[in-house]
């Protein structure tokens, strides 16, 4: 499974470089903050499956990380994709790391 760090993911946003951002995270936790990207609840994954880019790096976050890793890892193994990758730590990580402004929770 690919991960990338919240450093990454800034320089990334800054370069311009074309990829997709999913917010997998309950309507309540993305109310208290977001990153942005697209807002795809984790148990509606299987549904919007085809909004999924198949071209361009898939960048997926939750709050901590570990409800990404395992849709990551869904994504991988069940749906043979190869372009996702997991934020490291979520964005509590992004917090710490990028954007000390955001409401921990």
């Amino acid at each position: 499974m690919k991960s990338i760090s919240p450093l990454e993911l800034r320089a990334m946003m800054d370069s311009g470089v074309e990829f997709q951002l999913i917010d997998i995270r309950d309507g309540y936790e993305h109310d208290i903050c977001c990153i942005g990207g697209d807002k795809i609840n984790m148990y509606s994954i299987f549904d919007k499956i085809d909004s999924i880019s198949r071209n361009n790096k898939v960048i997926i976050y939750c709050r901590s990380g570990s409800r990404s890793k395992n849709i990551v890892k869904l994504l991988e193994e069940s749906f043979s994709f190869d372009n996702v990758y997991n934020l490291d730590g979520g964005i509590m990580k992004w917090k710490n790391d990028v954007d000390s402004s955001l409401v921990s929770y």
